[in-house]
């Protein structure tokens, strides 16, 4: 198994709960993806602010906009994650809210792979 920079041995994919926000991220992770609180001190990690990724699979951004008339909109941002059978194995509600008269949202999802740590 390898080794991360404390001394825990960690297996690929392998999650745990991050003490600032409570978002659920991989174990291997030296700052939280979701809040960007470091976890634990790691040298690469203090000169950088967000961890890198090995490579980006997927970017999508999207916008939508109420028009200037008519009652408000509601909405959810769903995002669910399926495996090769088309098995749901995630689904998560990660934003909701209310659109007035001419207000509108981007939202963006990204994928970002990570090479697990090495020893």
């Amino acid at each position: 198994m390898p080794v991360i920079g404390t001394g825990r041995s960690a297996t690929a994919g392998k999650t745990r709960i991050c003490p600032h926000c409570k978002s659920t991220i991989l174990e291997s992770a030296s700052i939280c993806p979701a809040c960007q609180h470091h976890l634990r001190f790691d040298p690469k990690a203090v000169a950088e602010r967000r961890a890198q990724a090995t490579f980006s699979a997927l970017r999508v951004e999207g916008a939508f906009r109420h028009p200037a008339e008519g009652e408000a909109w509601e909405y959810s941002v769903v995002i669910s994650v399926r495996n090769d059978r088309g098995d749901e194995v995630s689904r998560q509600v990660v934003g909701v809210g209310a659109l007035g008269a001419n207000e509108g949202r981007t939202v963006t999802v990204s994928v970002d792979v990570f090479k697990p740590p090495e020893k």
